[in-house]
């Protein structure tokens, strides 16, 4: 078992890193008390290839596995939270479309999504589906030359701004086997988009709740059959776990940084506050802890790359670790600059901000610990 990165993977963090600190930090302020949807500078992610990370190759993405993508996701957090988060949703659009979808589809969709000109939402939540995905209730129809859906998704990131979604709807009453899975051009007749909502952080996205009154798509836009929708949902999912995990990670120790060099630089007492024990027992504790979740989430991840059958603990565990941990870190952080963390001039308070919807989204942390109970109890499980 090897821990170190490997050259590949320390030349994709050099170049997420440097991409963190020329386009993302110097403005992620302004994003987010503007509110600003950054599409040009995600666009350039994609000239190198971040919106497409584990997207296959033969579809032209890049094909990395999860770990990797992983380590990149990490250094552009530390850039800008809210933006790397879409990013990570992008990632999931671009690789269901690529893996799952018809060709036809692919010839329409890939190229564009992999270099951002188009940018996609990933639309699975409903008003009365939230943990409970499989109750979702938008329907898509079968039509002779085609599906009408209808329905309403809600909190559904980049809605409004975004080209390209994919659907969850329902096809059967079949329970969790009755979802299916669509690509829908963003713009298509029926579709309304309600209003941007005014949110605690991730400003620099819009989250809109997006409503369906019978759209028609071509039969070729469903991705793969009827009924497999929550499979991949499922599979989409896992990775989201990691991905948004991964960003908490990034942003914690991004404020750990910069907290780190304000005790070196805040003097009180005639000295250093770095000096104050107190005070480096509190960085020393929020350090292990970070290393800590790092390590269980790319654990995660490998487990993800290589299919091990215990993978979706695996991805909770991580999710609900390190996106308590990655909270906890920031909280302190701000603790930490005192009366200056409180106020926008510094970032303390934006961190803390961005990282608290990651307990909730990609299933909240409550939910993890019933996934993670489950499989302890199950007959044969092999988490240790």
């Amino acid at each position: 078992m090897d821990f170190e990165l490997n050259e590949d993977q320390r030349a994709f963090a050099d170049i997420a890193a440097q991409f963190a600190r020329d386009k993302l930090a110097p403005m992620a302020e302004e994003w987010d008390q503007k509110q600003i949807f950054p599409k040009e500078v995600i666009r350039e992610a994609g000239e190198l290839g971040f919106l497409s990370l584990y997207t296959p190759e033969e579809q032209g993405g890049l094909g990395l596995p999860r770990l990797d993508a992983s380590i990149i996701f990490e250094q552009l957090a530390m850039g800008c939270t809210s933006t790397t988060a879409f990013m990570t949703i992008h990632n999931m659009v671009s690789w269901m479309v690529a893996s799952f979808a018809s060709e036809t589809a692919r010839q329409t969709y890939c190229e564009k999504l992999i270099t951002g000109e188009w940018l996609g939402s990933y639309c699975l939540t409903e008003p009365n589906a939230g943990s409970d995905a499989a109750a979702l209730v938008t329907s898509a129809q079968q039509v002779d030359d085609g599906y009408l859906i209808n329905g309403s998704k809600v909190f559904i990131s980049g809605a409004g701004e975004t080209d390209v979604l994919v659907v969850m709807a329902r096809t059967s009453d079949d329970g969790a086997k009755g979802i299916s899975a669509f690509v829908v051009p963003a713009t298509a007749q029926g579709i309304s988009y309600g209003r941007k909502e005014p949110k605690m952080g991730w400003n620099s996205q819009p989250t809109r709740s997006i409503n369906f009154d019978n759209v028609k798509i071509p039969k070729d836009h469903l991705l793969g059959e009827e009924g497999q929708g929550f499979v991949f949902a499922m599979k989409g999912l896992d990775g989201g776990r990691i991905n948004i995990a991964t960003c908490s990670i990034g942003t914690a120790q991004q404020a750990l940084n910069q907290a780190t060099q304000y005790l070196k630089e805040r003097k009180q007492f005639g000295k250093p506050i770095a000096q104050f024990q107190a005070l480096q027992f509190k960085l020393a504790d929020m350090a292990t802890e970070l290393v800590a979740a790092r390590h269980l989430v790319r654990l995660a991840a490998s487990k993800l790359d290589s299919g091990d059958t215990e993978a979706t603990a695996y991805c909770a565990m991580a999710k609900r670790f390190a996106t308590d941990v990655g909270f906890k870190v920031c909280d302190q952080a701000l603790q930490l600059y005192g009366g200056y963390g409180y106020i926008k001039e510094y970032p303390m308070e934006r961190y803390f901000r961005d990282v608290r919807v990651h307990q909730i989204l990609e299933g909240t942390n409550e939910i993890m610990r019933v996934i993670i109970a489950r499989r302890l109890l199950a007959e044969g499980a092999q988490i240790f």
